[in-house]
This record gives C-alpha cells, structure tokens and sequence, in this order.
C-alpha cells in the first residue's frame, strides 16, 4: 500500500510540472515599429500603397524582407507595395536609421532618410524565451526625417509612442 501511495504521489507530482524549453510561437517578444501610409493630398486620413518602397537600415546593405517567399537573390524580396510595414529597432543603440526609398529600382527613385530615437526596457519574458525589449519613442516630429529638398515623405505623426505589441500603429507616414 505505502509503494502505491508513493507511486501515485510521485506521479501527480511530476504531471504538473511543464516544461519551460520552448518559446511558443504565441508569446509576444520584441515589437517591431508599426508604420501605416497615408495620402497627404486627401483632407482625411486615407491609406496609401507603397510603390515598390525598400527599407534599408543604417549599416546594413541588403533591406528589410518584406517577402519571404521569394528566393534570397530575387532583389524584390526586399521590396513593399503595402499601406504598412514592419521595422526592427536596434535593442543595443539610442536610435535606428532607415533609409525609406520609394519607387525602388526605377528613375524616379526617391530616398528619404528617417531616425528613431527611443529609451527601451528590458522585460524577462520566461526561461524558454530570454528577455524582449520595449521601447518608447522620444522623437519630436519636427526632427524624425533628415530633411532634403526633394522628401517623398510629406509629414510624420507619432500616434503610439510606446512600442508594447505590433498589434498597434506606431507612426503614421503622409506622402
């Protein structure tokens, strides 16, 4: 009777313990900033697709994927037609560069340079997970795009300037 007892005893005990090891795919980890596109000549706010946009971010030479599903050496894998994307800020730096070109690969390519500066936090999410970061803009609108005389970007609103989910906009981007 004592060895049945003990045998259910450790059986119970060990079938509520659950293994911490793997992230699950659910779990919110370090946002990305959520930008959506606008018209600038609509009086209201009105979404507006890319023309071939490619986001490149400061030291690095290839862009941000936009689309996994074309091949590493298909140039157009770093290429958006959307109202939004997505950009990774740099956990490790003050501010994240990106250079936002519109009409990618044709004449009429035009290069807008943007930075975002933030605080962040670091926030432990579980043994299987690490740690994610939550940032915070900090940026004025008047100094988020370097300004030159040819701007595709016409004006940049900071509507949620903590970045906590990518379920959210961030930035709202007129052209």
């Amino acid at each position: 009777m004592k060895k049945l007892f003990l045998l259910l005893f450790v059986t119970f005990a060990f079938s509520s313990c659950e293994k911490d090891d793997i992230c699950d795919a659910g779990i919110s980890t370090t946002p990305r900033l959520v930008i959506e596109f606008y018209d600038s000549l609509i009086g209201t706010p009105t979404l507006k697709n890319l023309t071939d946009m490619k986001a490149v971010a400061n030291g690095i030479s290839d862009g941000i994927v936009f689309n996994n599903s074309l091949a590493i050496t298909n140039p157009l894998r770093f290429v958006t037609n959307s109202s939004k994307i997505y950009l990774p800020l740099d956990p490790f730096a003050p501010s994240s560069t990106y250079a936002l070109t519109n009409n990618f690969g044709a004449s009429t390519a035009n290069e807008d340079v943007v930075t975002f500066n933030y605080t962040k936090n670091k926030v432990y999410v579980s043994r299987a997970c690490g740690y994610k970061y939550l940032f915070n803009l900090t940026n004025t609108n008047s100094n988020i795009l370097t300004a030159d005389s040819n701007n595709w970007i016409k004006n940049i609103l900071i509507v949620k300037p903590n970045l906590e989910t990518e379920n959210e906009v961030h930035i709202q981007i007129y052209f």
